[in-house]
């Protein structure tokens, strides 16, 4: 099973950007899916943004924009213009099955999460 470790999480003003970094050990992302995704207190997990296919690099999704750097074994997620709803625990996920949604449920290895808090 590909092992997930996050980093990057913090503390960030209002209209602030971040970026989370996950990186990758035990087997090579190249032909993994691979997503972000966020708990919010008192919330379930969401998706926040996935790549699901194996030739695709970047995907945006509103301010978010999700990245892999497949020579790192690395990917990424850009978050942009920060609210404080976008505070929660931003877990990293992969799974070696393809073309799926970007739900938990379809992601079978993650990373131990990262602090994301958003506030003046």
């Amino acid at each position: 099973q590909v092992q997930l470790v996050e980093s990057g999480g913090g503390l960030v003003k209002p209209g602030g950007s971040l970026r989370l970094s996950c990186v990758a050990s035990g087997y090579r992302l190249d032909y993994y899916a691979i997503g972000w995704f966020r708990q919010a207190p008192g919330k379930e997990r969401e998706g926040v943004a996935c790549i699901t296919e194996i030739d695709k690099d970047t995907s945006v999704k509103g301010r978010f924009t999700i990245s892999r750097d497949k020579a790192k074994n690395t990917f990424y997620l850009q978050m942009n213009s920060l609210k404080p709803e976008d505070t929660g625990v931003y877990y990293c996920a992969a799974d070696n099955e393809l073309h799926r949604l970007c739900v938990q449920t379809n992601f079978g290895s993650w990373g131990q999460g990262t602090q994301v808090t958003v506030s003046s």
